[in-house]
């Protein structure tokens, strides 16, 4: 295994990682007050059924790599290679008005997790947040993606807010919740 920044030449291949979601579990989102009295609580619920979520590399993600991997954008691109076939990828922009690293992708193909590949990546963009002195990183995830909270919980992230309308007016109802991680570097 080799893990090694995005080349242009890898960009073709990216596709082929299989980011396939499946879950049990989802982090539930329970609402209380209004206004400024709001407030949120989180709790780990099993779904009813088991998700299995074909993740496929949006064509928005698809123009972020590139512009990373040719250069004309700042950014990281990392990615694990086996028998040089790409097995997982991250990539990272630099927020500097915030002192910032955001992960903006993260995929490890459905037949290598649970192997580490993920935790090396998430560790690879802090020891490059650090190195560019920024004050720490950050990452979203919905809540019916339990195995990305996980990940980011195991690697120190911590939940700083949430967004219950990032993709509609009913994400709550839906329990697609918008959920915003943080890692402090200090």
């Amino acid at each position: 295994m080799e893990l090694r920044p995005v080349t242009p030449n890898d960009l073709a291949l990216l596709g082929e990682i299989d980011g396939t979601i499946e879950t049990r579990q989802y982090l539930h989102i329970e609402r209380s007050g209004t206004g400024l009295a709001a407030s949120w609580q989180i709790h780990e619920r099993p779904l009813r059924e088991r998700i299995v979520r074909a993740n496929p590399i949006d064509d928005e993600r698809r123009l972020m790599l590139k512009m990373i991997a040719t250069g004309a954008d700042e950014g990281v691109a990392m990615m694990a290679s086996h028998d040089d076939m790409p097995v997982a990828l991250v990539a990272a922009v630099p927020e500097p008005a915030l002192g910032t690293l955001r992960i903006a992708e993260l995929r490890v193909d459905f037949d290598l997790r649970r192997q580490g590949l993920a935790s090396a990546l998430v560790y690879s963009m802090i020891a490059e947040a650090k190195t560019r002195g920024l004050r720490a990183v950050s990452a979203e995830t919905t809540t019916d993606n339990f195995p990305a909270a996980q990940l980011l919980s195991r690697c120190g992230f911590e939940i700083t807010g949430l967004d219950e309308r990032r993709r509609s007016n009913h994400d709550l109802v839906k329990e697609t919740v918008s959920i915003f991680w943080h890692a402090s570097l200090d």
